[in-house]
């Protein structure tokens, strides 16, 4: 297991994406199950996608080699009670919906799943730092999204589903604030204060790095300088020799 999980042999990395599918799978269901009605066949699809999840949780503590102490990290542990909500939902359902939202955070590991990507993909090789901004921007907004429709839906009438959820998300982390949904009591004040700080900063990171010259990513074997011209053939710190591979695009 520890193979799959961390190997650069082809099914390893194959088994890699299919856990990157998987997540998008669950946040997929989280956010369409928020449209729905509670009935049997949805609490059965919750059930259904608890068990795969736990399966592969199982699987992945253990492949760690420190199964106690890789549980105890944060995002371990976020995701956990993510997936007990999700198998407790016949029991107690709504009452456990509010950690579906952790489920979200799960997505921070997909981006770093997505560096496996930069071996596989020329454009990802050539736009890693703008893909991996956007990327993290992307999981503030499922993230945060699931936060607002969690502790709002019950009792804001404003906020029916994540779509509106969402909504309210994008014009408060854009500071554009039509003011037509808003979160009401200090919690919700706070919560928007956080959308925006965070937002805006995470926009900042994405537009730098879409607009910064393109560079590509090769550490210097001599002073281990990392980011280059594509075009160049010695390091521009210490006048090394390069040698950065090229694909033989134009």
């Amino acid at each position: 297991m520890r193979h799959l999980y961390e190997a650069t042999t082809p099914e390893a990395r194959r088994f890699r994406y299919a856990l990157l599918g998987l997540d998008l799978l669950s946040v997929g269901w989280i956010i369409l199950a928020s449209f729905l009605p509670v009935t049997p066949w949805v609490l059965t699809v919750d059930v259904l996608l608890g068990l795969v999840l736990l399966a592969e949780f199982a699987l992945r503590i253990a492949a760690s080699g420190v199964p106690l102490r890789t549980l105890a990290q944060p995002l371990n542990l976020a995701d956990l009670a993510a997936i007990v909500s999700l198998l407790l939902a016949p029991l107690l359902p709504g009452a456990a919906s509010f950690l579906r939202v952790l489920r979200t955070l799960r997505l921070l590991h997909s981006v770093r799943l997505i560096g496996t990507l930069r071996s596989d993909l020329p454009f990802f090789r050539q736009n890693e730092e703008a893909v991996l901004a956007a990327a993290q921007l992307g999981v503030f907004l499922f993230v945060m999204s699931g936060l607002v429709f969690e502790t709002q839906h019950r009792t804001n009438p404003g906020i029916r589903n994540y779509a509106d959820a969402l909504y309210f998300t994008v014009t408060t982390l854009t500071t554009t604030g039509f003011g037509d949904i808003t979160l009401p009591g200090t919690t919700g004040r706070l919560l928007s204060v956080v959308i925006m700080l965070a937002g805006v900063t995470l926009f900042l990171r994405l537009a730098q790095a879409l607009f910064r010259p393109v560079k590509v990513r090769h550490p210097c074997p001599a002073c281990g300088l990392q980011r280059h011209e594509p075009d160049a053939v010695h390091c521009k710190a210490c006048g090394r020799l390069l040698n950065i591979p090229d694909d033989g695009a134009a």
